[in-house]
């Protein structure tokens, strides 16, 4: 499984998928963190945000989780806004997740190959360097 960068391949995904963990979510509207999640909600994803910082906070009508592990039904796509450099700090805990999500998706400007190998090896598809609320609007999906 080779990372995607395919339109037909980064379609399928935006078009199957229903549910988005955030790892990283931001309440801050300002911050893409927060804007990325928010059309996807808008256009009928369900979203649960993650971030330890923000605990105690709903965002998207779900409860802002501390990590990946408290996720209690499976994820379509985990996006991913962290830097590149903490990625790696994030594996074991995407790797333990049950089921696997089908696509771990690296938002614009973050990347690590090394990182991307591991989940491709585990069988979790990967995109890198790529803005799914940018990647909607282009291929023109529209709401579920």
């Amino acid at each position: 499984m080779p990372e995607w960068t395919r339109e037909p391949d980064l379609r399928r995904v935006l078009t199957e998928a229903r549910t988005v963990a955030v790892l990283g979510a931001h309440p801050d509207t300002s911050r893409p963190a927060f804007y990325v999640p928010d059309y996807l909600h808008s256009q009928g994803y369900r979203i649960l945000p993650v971030n330890a910082r923000y605990v105690g906070k709903t965002l998207w009508g779900e409860p802002v989780r501390a990590s990946l592990a408290e996720l209690a039904q499976p994820v379509d796509v985990v996006d991913v806004f962290r830097r590149s450099e903490a990625i790696p700090g994030h594996l074991e805990e995407i790797l333990a997740m049950r089921p696997l999500p089908g696509v771990v998706w690296l938002q614009r400007g973050i990347r690590n190959d090394a990182a991307a190998e591991r989940l491709l090896e585990a069988g979790i598809d990967v995109v890198q360097d790529r803005c799914m609320l940018a990647d909607h609007k282009a291929f023109g999906i529209g709401p579920r």
